[in-house]
């Protein structure tokens, strides 16, 4: 079994509403948007803070890729990690991701990563602060990992 992520008592957020974008929790209802809004933006992703020396994104197949969001929800639902996708609040399609984890350097108590399309680029130093914002007002964390902008 793996350790929650954060306490029992603490109410997760259920998403994020502003006026560039919207948060909502991953689940394989957004695989056809979220897939397309990826592959269109590998090579972006990987220049973006946090993903250089990952190991996604990689290319799958739309099935693979809807395996993967399952585990996210699974995640999500265990209290083990949480990923929200970024929807354009007009057009509710994907532009992004944000991804909270359990810390993977020490003297962090959680690993937060986010990703924007290519074509919305401009978006993602907005997303990265509006996103630590959050993480201060609305979460539990005191030291989150978030790779600055």
């Amino acid at each position: 079994m793996t350790t929650p992520l954060v306490p029992a008592d603490f109410d997760v957020p259920d998403g994020l509403q502003t006026e560039l974008f919207a948060l909502e929790p991953l689940d394989v209802g957004h695989n056809d948007a979220d897939y397309a809004a990826w592959t269109s933006s590998i090579e972006h992703i990987r220049q973006t803070p946090g993903f250089a020396e990952g190991t996604w994104p990689v290319p799958m197949t739309l099935a693979q890729n809807e395996a993967d969001l399952a585990g996210h929800a699974r995640d999500f639902a265990g209290r083990t990690g949480f990923t929200y996708t970024v929807l354009d609040p007009a057009s509710r399609g994907v532009i992004g991701c944000v991804y909270v984890y359990p810390a993977r350097r020490e003297g962090y108590d959680a690993d937060v990563c986010s990703w924007v399309r290519a074509d919305r680029a401009e978006l993602d130093k907005p997303l990265y602060e509006t996103v630590r914002q959050w993480l201060a007002s609305d979460w539990p964390f005191a030291r989150p990992d978030y790779a600055s902008r």
